[in-house]
């Protein structure tokens, strides 16, 4: 005799009976976040049982942490519509995709950038790692899969999605600094090297002392440095 093992649309796939008893607790159980496993022989399901992956206590804090910075959230899950909807409730997700194998995942990654959207994927798992090579910015958990971190380009000592709020605010103030520090530096090169050089000195007879000249280069340098030091003060 042999015995099935998997989701409500593997045994219907071939053909295998499914009691009304047994759907109606596949349901129960979907409705608190669980994955229904049927368990049967080649004619009827025998047993329905449930697994679940407990909703990490940060991470509701973590999704409002990512919409309050202007973060789009998406949840892609391989779960069913049911489970999905489950969890997406709980973590006040209003954009999700259920029952989504991993080319899925990829295509509704490409699909997003074909809009003209930033995507930054965050995923733990194997079934991640063919939409975390695609997207633009990708992280991994530190509990995930070896996969999952070698594709990623960032990797979270903890999984915790908080962690994620505070790395793209980090690198926005990043991104920030290093756009100030090119502007005053070329600001400052475009006024002072022509005055250093005796622009000035044909019109006013004015030439700059090099020992001044040298002082102000050394002020540019410790402003660019105290500039980037504010990073400190950013609160992630």
């Amino acid at each position: 005799m042999n015995y099935l093992a998997g989701n409500e649309k593997l045994f219907r796939q071939n053909g295998i009976d499914l009691p009304a008893e047994l759907l109606q607790a596949a349901q129960d159980l979907q409705q608190q976040a669980k994955t229904a496993i049927f368990f049967g022989d080649t004619t009827t399901a025998l047993a329905v049982f449930a697994v679940s992956d407990p909703i990490k206590p940060t991470a509701a804090e973590g999704i409002k942490a990512l919409q309050a910075i202007g973060i789009e959230v998406y949840m892609l899950t391989g779960d069913n519509q049911q489970t999905a909807a489950a969890v997406a409730g709980q973590v006040n997700i209003t954009n999700y995709k259920a029952e989504m194998l991993p080319n899925e995942k990829a295509e509704f990654v490409k699909a997003l950038q074909q809009q003209g959207k930033t995507i930054a994927m965050v995923g733990d798992g194997i079934n991640d790692a063919q939409a975390l090579a695609l997207a633009d910015v990708s992280i991994a958990m530190g509990q995930g899969t070896d996969v999952a971190m070698d594709v990623a380009g960032i990797t979270l000592m903890r999984s915790d999605l908080n962690q994620v709020a505070a790395a793209i605010t980090l690198s926005r103030a990043t991104v920030r600094t290093i756009r100030q520090n090119l502007f005053w530096a070329f600001f400052y090169n475009v006024i002072c090297i022509p005055v250093a050089a005796g622009l000035l000195f044909p019109f006013t007879g004015f030439l700059l002392n090099p020992m001044i000249a040298g002082a102000a280069m050394a002020l540019s340098s410790v402003s660019v440095v105290g500039n980037s030091l504010r990073l400190k003060s950013v609160k992630i």
